[in-house]
């Protein structure tokens, strides 16, 4: 009977989670997947449950909507409309990045920043939950567009951010060139030189590794997930999904690790490649999605490799699965594919890309699972010691910002080991990731009374 009350208490929990975001259903899905984990943890602690810690961390600091006109090459007069959700500062500044993408929508960035809250916990650094972006898709669009666009946009978004309380960061469609953009007119409105965004140029502040931050992170988050079965990366097929940012430096460290990468994709088919890809063929789509932004047929085109218009990587067979593209790519029939076949691990290099039925299965089988807010923080943990290194000002050695990376994911591995351990032959990562991250942010909340 008390399990039941305890279970009716969640159910009625979600369904005023979901009353109150009507139309949104990525974030739904990832206060359902935090919450389910989470409940039992706080059945255990009545004092978050006393203090309403889970209602207040599912509502928003505050959301920030605007209007960004620019105009085009042609003349014309365009009109997009930006977003900056600031979800959680009470660990630290909001930190989160910026996409821009024609799916860009509010609840898509409340899903985001939502888990942007405990993957920044995880990293043990002082950063707070946010996102932002803007359904203004940089593809197709000239240099002289993305900056009228990028210097529109901050001009509405600099009164909300600071060093000491918002420091965005790129995402989909924001890379170097965005954050160049974005920066320089930031710096012009404040007439300030300060640590206000990440993903910086080198030349201006930038930090070493950050683009690889991510897809280096996922592997080697991936790396500790296999020792706890005296396994490694050597050797294993690798399937890896995408071919942005993520995806490439996913697998280039499987390549220099030994793994064989079997498989890049878009949202126009994939590309499988049985002998597994080198440095040239990685080179090519290097070049291919950041220089022509082309599309990964191309690829195969370039070197007789097989392609399948409209599939995904899952249904081929492979040890370790690294989905890099984008939310729910994942779904529950692929998931069963993938278990069919024999894969043993899944490490997420993108938010939440497995549905929440794809998370069961993969439970069930008792897999290696690396949940996106664990698993992805590589690329936050690196901005966050960009913020570090721009407060200092100091510039650290490659090296040395690898190492800090890999101890981070260490760290985060360990966590999720501590809290997500449920037997001694499995570690439930998704139960980990929730409360480990979960526990420092609603300390702090209870720290911080009713406010």
């Amino acid at each position: 009977m008390a399990m039941e009350i305890k279970q009716d208490r969640l159910d009625a929990f979600l369904a005023r989670v979901e009353h109150r975001n009507p139309g949104e259903p990525e974030f739904f899905q990832a206060v359902r997947e935090v919450s389910e984990k989470l409940w039992p943890f706080l059945q255990k602690h009545p004092e978050f449950a006393k203090a309403r810690i889970l209602e207040r961390l599912t509502e928003p600091d505050r959301v920030v909507m605007f209007r960004v006109t620019w105009v085009d090459d042609s003349g014309q007069i365009q009109v997009n409309r930006g977003y900056r959700i600031q979800f959680s500062g009470a660990i630290g500044p909001y930190k989160g990045g910026l996409r821009f993408h024609p799916s860009v929508n509010l609840g898509i960035l409340k899903f985001l920043a939502f888990e942007q809250i405990l993957k920044n916990s995880l990293t043990t650094l002082p950063m707070g939950g946010g996102k932002g972006g803007s359904d203004f898709d940089p593809k197709g669009k000239s240099d002289n567009e993305v900056m009228r666009f990028c210097q529109s946009f901050m001009s509405e978004l600099f009164r909300h951010i600071g060093k000491n309380i918002d420091v965005p960061a790129g995402d989909i469609g924001v890379g170097e060139r965005e954050i160049g953009y974005l920066f320089g007119q930031y710096r012009r409105l404040r007439n300030e030189f300060t640590g206000t965004m990440t993903g910086k140029g080198m030349a201006y502040g930038g930090s070493l590794i950050r683009p690889e931050a991510t897809g280096y992170g996922s592997v080697y988050f991936a790396c500790e997930m296999l020792r706890t079965r005296n396994e490694d990366i050597s050797g294993r097929t690798c399937l890896v999904s995408g071919s942005g940012n993520v995806a490439q430096y996913t697998a280039e460290k499987l390549i220099e690790m030994g793994g064989k990468v079997i498989t890049l994709s878009d949202s126009s088919g994939v590309v499988v490649d049985h002998a597994g890809l080198d440095t040239e063929k990685l080179a090519y789509v290097m070049d291919l999605k950041n220089n022509r932004r082309g599309r990964i047929k191309e690829l195969a085109d370039e070197f007789g490799l097989e392609y399948h218009e409209g599939k995904d990587p899952w249904s081929v067979k492979g040890d370790l699965a690294f989905p890099s593209a984008t939310q729910n790519e994942l779904d529950a029939d692929s998931a069963r594919e993938l278990v069919k076949n024999g894969c043993i691990l899944i490490s997420e290099g993108a938010n939440m890309p497995t549905t929440y039925e794809a998370t069961k299965v993969f439970e069930e089988a008792r897999l290696l699972f690396g949940p996106g807010k664990a698993a992805n923080a590589g690329g936050v943990a690196i901005s966050g010691l960009e913020m570090t290194q721009n407060s200092m000002r100091v510039s650290w050695t490659r090296s040395e910002v690898d190492t800090k990376l890999k101890g981070i994911m260490s760290t985060i591995h360990d966590t999720c080991v501590e809290y997500g351990r449920v037997s001694d032959d499995y570690v439930d990562y998704i139960l980990g990731a929730n409360v480990g991250g979960f526990v420092k942010v609603a300390n702090a909340m209870l720290a911080f009374g009713a406010v």
